[in-house]
């Protein structure tokens, strides 16, 4: 294998994994990073505690990305969920598998990822120069020949590898510079739109409710004849809408729906495990054992307090009412907000507030065998400035670490 010079602009997930693999491969690298230190977004996923993959299989893995999905099967079967967990098993990093089969280091911080991805850059001898941004490369003749950073003269090189990120948290240095890049190098930039990102709701609800969090419930979202079903989880009220896994999971279907501007509206079941006649009879059961209770007490032992007085008041029955004097048509219209409450859903948060970008450089135009650009040769493009996003639950990190290590391994065997 020849001895390549390959450049790395973007020192995230895929950046660092596709600088540690090229150089395994004996090729001289060089990562430019715009911030002090690299990593600056995988500090905070998973809150500070990096949900770097999921232990699902590989379709089910698949399943969880937006129409793209199969894009990533090469770059999968090159470097998977196992493989990423061996890594830094070997490394002396053990991780654990929590609910809905997310994977965590046992440290419970990402700064011990971080460290591992650093100091396999060291032993692998990847030269990294910090504080430099990468204003655009140099393409002759259809192919990639060097970098112009910003101040220095150019910089040549046999391959490029970007690995810039997308638009989400701009504070971490995600601010799309390699996308205007690949952009002005002629590659399609599909609509840049937020994912992973609260949703906003037209009712006054939200901010009645702020910092409510809601365990073991089910969405239903509807616009006309379309219709999505979340599975049960939980969802918190922020100030102006809703948030949590399950709003999550699922807001970047929900933007799309928007954009089609048609009446998008929220049902919470806030008893899924109930049927209409079950909780009926639940109610019946609670009323006539305490027919002197007030309807707000007895609301209490079914939902949190705040939660309990606003159902209470959109079914327009009196707060002070004792639960003898409910009509059956009051306790129908309590059991139906119980297990069908409307919220209509009128937008989303930033694109910056959004944990992932949807988006990005379109596939159409990258080899997903080795991530080579089909238009520049020698170009390489991985992690999340590509369009490819996917639910919550450690997926966008396998992905982008998959991507980043196949990048890398072609760019130093091609």
């Amino acid at each position: 294998m020849r001895n390549k010079n390959i450049a790395i602009v973007g020192a995230g997930p895929s950046g660092m994994m596709a600088a540690i693999r090229a150089a395994q491969l004996g090729q001289t690298v060089t990562l430019f990073e715009k911030n002090p230190s690299p990593g600056k977004k995988l500090i905070l996923s998973g809150k500070g505690r990096c949900n770097i993959t999921n232990a699902s299989t590989l379709e089910l893995f698949l399943n969880r990305f937006s129409g793209n999905r199969e894009f990533l099967r090469d770059a999968f079967k090159k470097f998977f969920n196992q493989d990423l967990v061996d890594f830094f098993k070997y490394r002396g990093l053990e991780l654990k598998i929590e609910r809905q089969l997310r994977v965590f280091p046992v440290t419970d911080s990402s700064e011990s990822v971080l460290e591992i991805l650093k100091r396999e850059m060291l032993k692998a001898k990847v030269k990294i120069f910090y504080k430099t941004r990468i204003r655009d490369i140099i393409v002759e003749d259809g192919k990639v020949s060097g970098v112009l950073p910003e101040g220095p003269d150019a910089l040549f090189f046999d391959k490029i590898i970007l690995a810039t990120g997308g638009v989400s948290y701009s504070f971490t240095g995600s601010d799309g510079e390699g996308l205007k890049i690949a952009e002005n190098k002629g590659h399609r930039i599909v609509d840049l739109r937020p994912g992973l990102v609260w949703l906003k709701i037209k009712e006054n609800y939200p901010r009645l409710l702020e910092g409510l969090t809601l365990k073991n419930i089910r969405l239903h979202f509807f616009s006309g004849k379309k219709e999505i079903i979340s599975e049960v989880g939980e969802m918190v009220f922020t100030r102006e809408g809703i948030s949590g896994p399950l709003v999550l999971s699922l807001s970047g279907k929900i933007i799309d729906w928007l954009k089609e501007k048609k009446e998008v509206y929220a049902a919470i079941n806030l008893k899924p495990g109930l049927s209409f006649e079950q909780l009926d009879n639940r109610l019946l059961r609670e009323f006539k054992e305490n027919p002197k209770k007030g309807i707000k007490n007895i609301m209490k032992n079914l939902l949190p307090a705040k939660l309990g007085e606003l159902i209470i008041d959109i079914a327009r029955i009196g707060p002070d009412k004792k639960v003898n004097q409910v009509t059956s048509k009051e306790r129908d219209c309590l059991v139906k907000l119980l297990l069908c409450w409307r919220l209509n859903i009128t937008g989303s948060g930033s694109i910056e507030e959004g944990m992932v970008t949807r988006g990005g450089v379109s596939l159409k135009e990258i080899n997903p065998r080795t991530m080579e650009s089909k238009l520049i040769k020698g170009l390489y493009l991985c992690g999340e400035m590509i369009d490819i996003d996917a639910d919550t639950g450690g997926f966008n990190l396998q992905a982008a670490f998959s991507t980043g290590y196949l990048a890398g391994e072609s760019a130093a065997k091609n």
